[in-house]
């Protein structure tokens, strides 16, 4: 059942990484929020709107019915799951939570944050917002990446997800992180069939394609 949360507004980056994994949880938890597109390519971001609710300057943020703002993408999250427990995606008791919050570390620490790296420090877009770009710096995060890769395969030999049989918040970070290789210029090995079959599944459900 849709859950009405309109009441809330989201201020939306489009496909950039971060203001996905929030759609793709919505979308998955079928929770409907009033959404505020912001283009980042055109930098709006940056203005004085956005910086009045985040000084930081980054999206996506959450405005709640009482005007207070939250942001990070994690925490907007979790802030859903606790709201609306019935079908929580950070686990339903002490055990799963703990889980599922080492596994979603694991995927935003070694795989995310390396692609993001290299994205930032690789990509000629990125110059004008990475200074000073370490080209270097972004070539050890793409292997590291690679080597997360291999020891996510072996993983999920053994587990339909990468927290077992149920698709939860480590899955959309995941995801997430493949997605955002492409542009980052990382190549996994074709011979994880692992990884490939969990890639599938995850792009399978309709929450990927929100």
């Amino acid at each position: 059942m849709s859950i009405d949360a309109t009441d809330h507004t989201l201020f939306d980056g489009g496909r950039a990484p971060n203001p996905r994994r929030v759609a793709i949880y919505l979308a998955e938890r079928d929770i409907n929020v009033t959404v505020k597109p912001v283009d980042m390519g055109a930098l709006e971001h940056k203005s004085d709107s956005i910086s009045a609710l985040n000084p930081l300057k980054q999206l996506p943020l959450l405005q709640l019915p009482d005007g207070d703002v939250i942001t990070e993408s994690i925490a907007i999250c979790r802030y859903f799951d606790a709201l609306y427990p019935d079908g929580a995606l950070f686990g339903k008791d002490p055990k799963e939570v703990a889980i599922f919050e080492m596994w979603q570390r694991r995927i935003e620490l070694q795989l995310l944050f390396p692609v993001a790296q290299a994205f930032r420090h690789i990509h000629p877009g990125m110059k004008d917002w990475e200074v000073p770009q370490v080209p270097e710096w972004g070539e050890v995060n793409k292997a590291k990446a690679v080597r997360f890769s291999i020891l996510l395969n072996e993983h999920l030999a053994d587990n339909e997800f990468i927290c077992g049989d149920d698709f939860t918040v480590a899955d959309i970070t995941g995801i997430i992180a493949v997605d955002f290789s492409k542009p980052a210029r990382i190549a996994y090995d074709e011979n994880l069939p692992h990884f490939s079959r969990w890639i599938e599944a995850v792009r399978s459900r309709p929450s990927y394609r929100r």
